[in-house]
């Protein structure tokens, strides 16, 4: 059974020794994992291959470690947007059955983002693109950002929806007064980048966005970050409220795919099946935070049919990714 993996995170020198410096140091929990994930980040060779070998992973979606380039004022974004994208296309170009790719944009300057989003489909193959939740506070209903969203339309590639740690000030009202590992690790993996994304995919519903653009699609990690658990609920927002010309529900059925991403937890998972069904759910393992053997294993142990672990395993992958 071929697996393709759709969480699968990478870094060039650039970032791993500038921009992503302070992030990758508050991921690697226990300080000591500093240094191995500092390697696996930074390789897209035979190391990374093996690993893949040994899980029995056949493909990685590659895309650059979180936070991206969300967090960078222009300036910055640009220049560390081209440099991860020819990092992953040279790694893709090189072992083309084993790597695909999603881009980086720099999000501070939509048109010159749409540009570069051009660029890296039409010249380098990008199968889609990945943004790392809010921009500095600004989420993606902006309208300053919809020259990104309808260029990903306007390409049929679809946007992977990422975590990144809330904005300070929620950071500091809903997460503080801890010691500071536990409001890292209770604002982010723990819970809060989590519920952030799904607001965040909450405010692209229903400010209208896929309104604007029906046929644009979007992924989310981590079994939907809560979303399909919510998702009839949310549904009290009618449309006499919202203005939509769906019910909430009906866009995280119709417009939104959903990745495992290091949740392997059953329980989850049947949520999430019976909830959107089975055609929007894709194998992910969220290296190197997650386990690719552990993930592997789950997918292989899945309460479902033969057809559906196909269709999860790689099938849908490939329609939407055109892989």
């Amino acid at each position: 059974m071929r697996t393709i993996a759709l969480e699968e995170h990478c870094a060039p020198p650039g970032f791993i020794n500038g921009t992503g410096r302070a992030f990758l140091q508050n991921a690697a929990r226990p300080r000591e994992r500093l240094t191995k994930l500092l390697e696996q980040i930074g390789d897209v060779g035979e190391k990374r291959i093996a690993e893949m070998d040994a899980a029995g992973v056949d493909m990685q979606v590659l895309s650059l470690n979180a936070p991206g380039a969300e967090p960078l004022d222009e300036a910055e974004a640009i220049p560390l947007a081209r440099e991860a994208n020819d990092f992953i296309a040279d790694a893709v170009k090189k072992y083309p059955a084993r790597f695909a790719g999603l881009a980086t944009v720099p999000t501070a300057a939509p048109e010159k983002a749409a540009k570069e989003l051009e660029r890296a489909v039409r010249q380098q193959g990008m199968k889609g693109l990945q943004i790392c939740g809010h921009h500095q506070g600004r989420y993606l209903d902006d309208k300053f950002f919809w020259p990104i969203l309808e260029q990903a339309d306007a390409l049929g590639v679809p946007i992977y929806l990422h975590p990144t740690p809330p904005p300070q000030a929620v950071i500091d009202a809903y997460y503080g007064r801890f010691s500071p590992e536990l409001t890292f690790v209770f604002s982010a993996p723990g819970w809060g980048w989590h519920i952030e994304t799904g607001v965040h995919m909450m405010r692209i519903i229903l400010g209208g966005v896929f309104d604007r653009f029906p046929k644009l699609q979007f992924i989310v990690g981590h079994m939907g970050e809560a979303l399909p658990f919510m998702q009839s609920r949310a549904d009290i927002m009618n449309q006499q409220i919202t203005k939509l010309q769906k019910p909430v529900s009906s866009y995280l059925k119709e417009n939104v795919h959903y990745t495992f991403a290091g949740f392997n937890y059953t329980p989850t998972f049947l949520d999430l099946f019976l909830q959107v069904g089975v055609d929007r759910i894709m194998f992910s393992a969220d290296h190197p935070y997650g386990s690719m053997a552990a993930a592997r294993k789950f997918l292989d142990e899945l309460p479902v049919s033969a057809a559906d672990r196909e269709k999860i395993a790689h099938t849908n992958a490939e329609r939407l990714l055109g892989l």
